[in-house]
């Protein structure tokens, strides 16, 4: 089917249009130069043919989600969206160099810069759904690279409240980077399976290609589909990557869902700890929470107040022996066959800003009423300045591993953990830590809080046994 030619760029005033950007479905981007303050931003217009009522709607719906989000450093920044005088819709938005489609095919990607990207993009997703949305487009050509080279998470387009998404709803969706579930029409998009599109995401910026695209063979949509419903993806052949990065990416692509990490942001508390384990500075995982969320009670039974946003901590020198570590995430693959769309959703490009000013103070965060993001601090048993102690270390295990849990005792911006464990030091800013080794290994850990640059009293030794069952 030949392709359409671009529609004309809509005069907007305060803008000049220089030339097209891209042709998608339902809409055009165009360079435009923009009169005040001078600068050069994309803008992305509906079509003509497209624009109704509905459509209308939709796109306003999509303004006001980008309003909500905008403050988050890993998403596009919207800078204004109206109608044209011609009537048709548009944003207009930090014009970006590129996409990691454009590249990931081409060469191979940095194991380290993959993690990044993959803790980066996951914080704007965790972000997105504790906002309620499913972002249900999660894959390579829609993380795109600002001038500075940070990657950050666009198009929004098909996007859905979380556990509201309407039946009769049009959806698309890019196949190789889709969940099975939703492949097979057995769930409109969820959680877990914005987790396996991150998984499928990340596992081809690894691989150079989808998890069950076949090199040489026949990839078309009924093949990718047939091979992810049936699960079971193979390692990425990347030499360079750890084996406990191809089991959290296996994980977080299992075939059942309950089976995959049950947020993003477990994946990547496990994406962190392979950074740990390869002795590479963790990347911050940006996760912005809304006011209401202060002081509520997480699953563990801690009470936290909002603030995620902590600085990159560097590992230890010295590197524990064997460690694999992961939080229970996988990764699925990415392929480079269309998105299909089953009745013909409109695109819609997602409104962020990146400032990131956090309002400390709760008192602050209240006054920004539901737009208000505050960073992540836990409230914990922390004295006038006393450097918290752990407690209350758990362990559970696996036939490979041992997952070791702990509850944050009050952490301030800039804290981190020092685990120790067989003689060696790291130090991450999770609250788990996976071990893996051979069935019958015993494993032990202690962990203590480090301050500016002094370490506290480490908690008790917690050991547990590979295999065991506990």
């Amino acid at each position: 089917m030949a392709r359409r030619l671009p529609s004309d760029p809509p005069v907007i005033a305060g803008f000049s249009p220089v030339h097209v950007l891209g042709s998608g479905g339902f809409a055009d981007v165009f360079l435009y130069e923009q009169d005040m303050p001078r600068r050069k931003v994309a803008v992305k217009v509906l079509l003509d043919e497209v624009v109704d009522d509905r459509v209308r709607q939709m796109f306003q719906a999509e303004a006001n989600l980008m309003a909500r989000l905008s403050t988050h450093p890993s998403i596009l920044t919207v800078f204004q969206a109206s109608v044209a005088s011609d009537g048709r819709p548009y944003l207009v938005m930090e014009l970006c160099s590129s996409s990691l489609s454009d590249r990931y095919r081409r060469e191979p990607v940095p194991v380290s810069e993959v993690l990044a990207i993959g803790v980066r993009i996951g914080a704007a997703l965790e972000t997105a759904h504790r906002e309620g949305v499913l972002h249900r487009d999660i894959k390579p050509s829609n993380i795109l690279l600002t001038a500075y080279g940070n990657p950050v998470l666009s198009d929004f387009g098909i996007a859905a409240t979380v556990g509201e998404s309407d039946p009769d709803e049009p959806i698309g969706m890019s196949i190789p980077w889709s969940a099975p579930e939703v492949l097979g029409d057995e769930s409109r998009g969820t959680v877990q399976s914005e987790v396996y599109s991150l998984a499928a995401t990340v596992y081809s910026l690894l691989a150079g290609r989808s998890p069950f695209e076949v090199r040489g063979g026949k990839n078309g949509a009924g093949d990718l589909m047939s091979r992810i419903e049936k699960g079971g993806v193979k390692p990425t052949g990347r030499t360079d990557a750890p084996p406990s990065l191809e089991r959290l990416l296996a994980t977080a692509m299992s075939r059942k869902p309950q089976q995959r990490p049950a947020t993003v942001l477990e994946l990547v508390r496990g994406f962190q700890q392979v950074e740990a384990e390869l002795g590479i500075p963790q990347t911050s995982a940006d996760v912005a929470v809304e006011a209401w969320a202060v002081a509520t009670p997480t699953p563990d039974g801690d009470r936290t107040m909002i603030r995620e946003l902590q600085p990159p901590t560097r590992v230890g020198g010295r590197r524990r022996a064997r460690r694999a570590v992961q939080g229970g995430v996988a990764a699925i693959g990415a392929q480079s066959v269309g998105t299909v769309h089953r009745t013909g959703s409109a695109t819609r490009a997602r409104r962020r800003n990146r400032s990131t000013l956090l309002w400390a103070g709760s008192s602050a965060v209240v006054v920004v009423a539901a737009l208000a993001i505050a960073t992540v601090v836990v409230v914990g048993r922390l004295g006038s300045g006393a450097i918290p102690v752990v407690s209350d270390v758990r362990a559970s295990t696996s036939a490979t591993s041992v997952t070791f849990r702990w509850a944050d005792p009050g952490l301030a911006d800039g804290d981190t953990y020092v685990v120790s464990s067989n003689g060696a030091s790291s130090q991450q800013s999770g609250t788990t830590f996976v071990v893996s080794g051979q069935r019958g290994d015993e494993e032990c850990i202690s962990v203590a809080v480090n301050r500016d640059g002094k370490t506290g009293a480490a908690s008790a030794q917690r050991c547990a046994t590979i295999g065991s069952g506990r």
